[in-house]
């Protein structure tokens, strides 16, 4: 066989949305778009949605919304892709990185509590793997510290307290105490690019909850200003005859999302409750065939929590990072893609450069040494499923055998 760890799931659906897109003569941020954001709105119970070219976009116009800049502090998780703090660094801010807890792919709480100062602006969880951070916890300690909070602009203020930016790249569809990633932090951001759950190809969204005294509207409108240089019509009000005429009130960015993303997303729409659904069959599948190998995986469902399903993650226990490359190469000589989420970032040589040693965050360092992701995706079938458990199953035998003759030498 030949399993690719997740190519994108593209059907007649999504390519006559896009046919239909192209025949329209327009291609840029348009009607599909907004009606994508709509429909974002509605599945997150939310009043306002933007869609913008990816969720690094999303997260980094985020911060500059609320005011984040030099001599401001964000605490993110240190186990999480890069994204997740190199916005911190963009704006000028100070990338502040908390340990997970121990066996956790979250950060751990307690740790995080004892990093918040004054000049703490932001906290950016991260969803791994689709499942949601404990949010209760989260907001309970940022309420306990609003005594400590200094305010950077009238957003900030109106919230009153440190700013929780849900870095739900991996969460969408996800649910939390029954309510859905989106509805949870202050501000969240999705990722729909090419390997998620639901992709646009490229793209990523941010929607948000009320905040008392501010307008969902202007925070629309400011969105729109951030993501397109500042100016003050987007090329759709610009077409309308006698309206060609705008400002640029600030110098801005340019990260809006096309019509022709758009339509991939409302495609992947109409299928996203069928996709979800077989995504939790296949986790089952796995849970069901790796019971008593001697791995432990990831927990996708639970009374508390329902999660997206993005990334099915296991542990070879009580193994090294050899081990565990020794392991990645046999499953690939049957075929079978596998990947690794994440390097935690103390071990990549930008946040080296910054003084981040792995050394202080040895949970994250953990959970990596021995972490492997095995393909989940709605492409897999369930013979190919049972081949990767199979595989799986082989692959340690013949380790231990491996193990088993060196330790005879």
């Amino acid at each position: 066989m030949n399993i690719q760890f997740s190519p994108p799931d593209i059907t007649d659906v999504e390519i006559n949305e896009v046919v239909d897109t192209l025949k329209s003569g327009w291609l840029t941020t348009g009607p599909k778009t907004k009606k994508f954001e709509n429909l974002i709105s509605m599945y997150t119970n939310t009043d306002k949605t933007v869609c913008l070219n990816s969720a690094t976009a999303a997260l980094e116009l985020t911060l500059r919304l609320l005011g984040v800049g030099e001599g401001d502090e964000v605490i993110t998780s240190a186990y999480t892709y890069t994204a997740s703090a190199s916005v911190i660094e963009h704006v000028g801010a100070k990338i502040i990185l908390v340990d997970t807890e121990a066996n956790s792919y979250h950060m751990d709480l307690k740790k995080m509590e004892n990093l918040i100062n004054s000049k703490t602006k932001v906290i950016i969880p991260v969803d791994i793997a689709g499942v949601m951070c404990d949010y209760d916890a989260i907001m309970e300690i940022l309420n306990n510290k609003k005594d400590m909070f200094e305010s950077r602009n009238e957003i900030q203020k109106q919230i009153g307290r440190i700013t929780v930016l849900a870095d739900a790249a991996h969460s969408f569809g996800a649910k939390y105490n029954g309510k859905k990633s989106g509805e949870v932090a202050d501000f969240t951001c999705f990722s729909f690019h090419a390997v998620k759950n639901l992709t646009t190809g490229e793209g990523g969204a941010v929607t948000w909850k009320d905040i008392p005294g501010i307008s969902n509207e202007d925070i629309y409108k400011e969105y729109m200003l951030l993501s397109l240089h500042g100016q003050s019509k987007d090329a759709l009000e610009k077409t309308r005859l006698g309206s060609w005429e705008y400002d640029i009130a600030y110098p801005a960015y340019k990260c809006n999302m096309t019509d022709i993303m758009a339509a991939i997303g409302l495609g992947q729409f109409k299928r996203y409750p069928q996709m979800l659904s077989r995504r939790k069959e296949i986790v089952e599948l796995y849970n069901n065939g790796l019971a008593i190998t001697g791995v432990s995986f990831l927990n996708h469902f639970d009374s508390e929590f329902s999660s997206s399903a993005h990334l099915y993650l296991i542990r070879l226990l009580e193994k090294d990072q050899n081990y565990r490359n020794s392991f990645i190469e046999l499953m690939s000589q049957r075929g079978i893609a596998t990947n690794v989420h994440y390097k935690p970032l103390p071990l990549h040589s930008a946040y080296q450069k910054m003084g981040f040693k792995i050394e202080d965050f040895p949970n994250a360092l953990g959970m990596y040494e021995n972490g492997v992701s095995l393909p989940l995706h709605t492409r897999l079938t369930n013979e190919e499923v049972e081949y990767i458990i199979d595989s799986v199953k082989e692959c340690l035998e013949q380790l231990k055998l491996i193990e088993s003759i060196q330790a005879s030498i």
